[in-house]
């Protein structure tokens, strides 16, 4: 008889403890041990899927480097994000908001390599087959290589993918799986552990890649263990607010590929649609000659992106005065504030600052450094920045403008845009020639990038 115990495991996290606590050791969350009753089995001789275990050390010089490259989607979008397409025994983790568009871009896939003749499988745990139907008749998709079930046992799905060989699966999902083997409730911790390690046990072992839809937690992160992300291949995201129609798709962990590369879709009736020139979207509603606006060339893994920095001074009307900002940094804000109040001379101690990027994107990167201070000056003196005028670089705790990585690609984007003049960090000027359809002015101190603004 196998010997069954009670334990105590985080919701969250996956911490498990003897007793029920209140806050969580491991991530410091409130309420959300669950009791979940625990079954000891000795582990079988025989793999989790039935074959016979094989695992003998192989010297890597023996080992046969894999030929067929990776899977295209047609989404090109999505192909640059997972690193050049899908690889084949790779396991996908997407995780995102409720209705930020996880399935809708799956399906799309799915519909893409079925197009090209590939036998994809879809299984949906949340949908029935017919409101499956709807979505694809919604998005124009039909083939006859796309597969798909509305199931939530694992061992059933497990016997489908072994029966149907498929190229590509999708799991809609993963919280919604189910092993009949366990006690525990769908969705809990030890069920998505389980679940998610036979599929990526069977994704390794047919050399077929699986996608695994992941929900969210409060914050943004994927609910589960946080070993489920160390099991995968590639953990991706999307993002974007819900007021606008844009989103982004980002790799968080990829280990075939960059992670700093990000995908730019636009939501519309007929599915998500991709972006092929960002800068331009992000641009198409800039209003000119206003005060506190500025261009920024920004770097999203290898694509320069333009987008608009707005800031707004006003007087404030607390003892305080509020530092407010969307898409960047808010202790990078306050860090420049300083800045430019120590190296410019400009007393904003009695001065709200608000600061957005238009759009809705968010900018990491510290070549944002030189914009955020350029807006700020534009908003204070109410002088708007030239209208044809570009500017990025990074800036130091003494005044300094410090040089930034591929400063090339993002002249050459703001050229190809019509921006007639760039104001950049003097190191990276000199390093650049041949440069077209451009005036770049560069600067050494915040001191000389303000005098050239206005």
């Amino acid at each position: 008889m196998a010997k069954a115990k009670t334990q105590f495991i985080c919701q969250s996290c996956g911490y498990q403890a003897p007793k029920w606590l209140g806050r969580c050791p491991g991530c410091q969350e409130w309420n959300t041990f669950v009791e979940e009753r625990i079954v000891e089995e000795k582990v079988p001789e025989r793999d989790l899927l039935g074959f016979e275990a094989e695992a003998v050390p192989t010297p890597i010089t023996k080992i046969v480097p894999e030929e067929r490259g990776r899977l295209r989607t047609g989404i090109g979008e999505f192909d640059r994000v997972l690193g050049g397409g899908i690889v084949f025994g790779s396991a996908i983790l997407i995780g995102g908001d409720p209705g930020i568009g996880k399935s809708t871009l799956l399906l799309q896939t799915m519909n893409g390599l079925a197009a090209q003749g590939k036998r994809v499988f879809y299984i949906s745990g949340e949908e029935s087959l017919q409101q499956t139907r709807m979505r694809a008749e919604r998005l124009g998709m039909a083939s006859d290589q796309l597969y798909v079930a509305s199931e939530t046992s694992l061992e059933k799905i497990l016997q489908d993918i072994q029966a149907l060989r498929p190229s590509t699966v999708v799991v809609d999902s993963i919280q919604t799986i189910y092993s009949s083997d366990l006690p525990a409730m769908p969705g809990s911790i030890t069920q998505v552990r389980e679940a998610s390690s036979r599929l990526i046990y069977l994704a390794k072992h047919l050399s077929i890649p699986v996608f695994l839809v992941g929900h969210v937690t409060k914050e943004g992160f994927i609910a589960g263990p946080k070993v489920l992300e160390h099991m995968v291949d590639t953990v991706l995201y999307i993002e974007g607010e819900g007021q606008h129609s844009f989103r982004i798709l980002r790799a968080a962990k990829n280990r075939f590929g960059s992670t700093n590369e990000i995908g730019v879709f636009e939501m519309k009736d007929s599915g998500l649609v991709e972006v092929v020139s960002p800068s331009e979207f992000f641009l198409s509603e800039r209003t000119r000659a206003t005060s506190g606006s500025a261009i920024i060339a920004s770097l999203e893994g290898s694509r320069p992106i333009l987008v608009e920095l707005q800031a707004l001074v006003v007087p404030t009307h607390y003892g305080v005065p509020r530092r407010t900002s969307q898409g960047v940094d808010a202790n990078r804000v306050s860090l420049l504030v300083a800045v430019m109040e120590k190296r410019l001379g400009v007393h904003l101690l009695n001065q709200d600052i608000f600061l957005n990027i238009a759009g809705g994107i968010r900018v990491e990167e510290p070549g944002a450094d030189l914009g955020v201070i350029a807006s700020i000056s534009s908003s204070v003196k109410n002088r708007p920045v030239k209208p044809d005028l570009v500017i990025f670089g990074e800036v130091g705790l003494g005044g300094e403008v410090r040089g930034i990585s591929r400063s090339e690609i993002r002249v050459k984007e703001a050229a190809r845009l019509g921006f007639q003049r760039c104001i950049l960090p003097k190191g990276n000027q000199e390093k650049m020639k041949g440069t077209k359809g451009i005036e770049l002015i560069g600067v050494r101190t915040v001191q000389e990038a303000v005098e050239k603004l206005f």
